[in-house]
């Protein structure tokens, strides 16, 4: 069984940085995307960044510029360091794994760290 544990959220002020790390765990295959999903109350859940297992990225425009992802691939943790926070950018973030597998992919999600942006 696939588990996602993220770590790393809090109360920041705006203009402050943060940094986000997951560390999956189980059985994983080498060939992966990991990322990162943020819901904020009322809204959709939308994509902020993610990054495959040969090192591709892919970042929402809201966020290119002050976040980057990295990823390491030796111990399946995956990184999201936010520099310049908004206070839009409030939301509960969610660690992402898309997997493949003989059945194709599979997709795993964590249980969500809160980031606060207030002064």
């Amino acid at each position: 069984q696939v588990q996602l544990v993220e770590s790393g959220g809090g109360l920041v002020q705006p203009g402050g940085p943060l940094r986000l790390s997951c560390a999956a765990s189980g059985s994983i295959s080498r060939v992966n995307v990991m990322g990162w999903y943020r819901q904020a109350p009322g809204k959709q859940r939308e994509l902020v960044a993610t990054i495959s297992s040969g090192g591709g990225t892919n970042y929402a425009d809201s966020v290119k510029g002050r976040f980057t992802i990295s990823r390491d691939n030796a111990k399946n943790v995956v990184y999201l360091q936010m520099n310049s926070l908004l206070p839009q950018d409030k939301a509960v973030y969610y660690c992402y794994l898309r997997d493949w597998k003989n059945v194709g992919w599979i997709e795993y999600w964590g249980q969500g760290t809160q980031v606060t942006v207030s002064s």
